[in-house]
């Protein structure tokens, strides 16, 4: 557990599920939309305290691609229907968003659209209180 008085925020993990097909039965260019998304965000600098993990599967296949946040003692989001090629900057700007918000709860405002428009999952912390 942190300390009170430590400002730093618990690290943020952006998920990418590597597998997300779109609704197809064979990727386009030897490569899944999921994949292509991954490997888009992994080419682009991170925002500070976000870390990128590929995964093989968020099980959301045919929504196109999907990613999670999570982190800490934050709220967990899944989000779906990322476009692999113009999603990449709108992701890690919500990551970004996530990781200053202590618990992930980034205001309605400030979230990118697309994360007010395709919001699958948001998932308590592990240990919350009065959630």
């Amino acid at each position: 557990m942190k300390d009170s008085t430590d400002a730093t925020p618990d690290p943020t993990e952006l998920l990418v599920c590597t597998k997300c097909r779109r609704g197809r039965t064979e990727p386009g260019d030897d490569r899944w939309p999921g994949q292509v998304l991954f490997d888009a965000l992994a080419a682009l600098p991170l925002p500070e305290g976000v870390r990128l993990t590929p995964v093989a599967c968020l099980q959301n296949c045919d929504h196109g691609c999907t990613v999670a946040l999570r982190g800490g003692a934050r709220w967990s989001y899944v989000f779906a229907n990322v476009d692999e090629q113009a999603g990449p900057a709108m992701i890690l700007d919500g990551a970004a968003r996530y990781h200053a918000c202590p618990d992930g709860l980034i205001p309605w405002r400030e979230r990118p659209e697309h994360f007010k428009r395709n919001c699958v999952a948001r998932i308590p912390p592990l240990e919350a209180s009065d959630v």
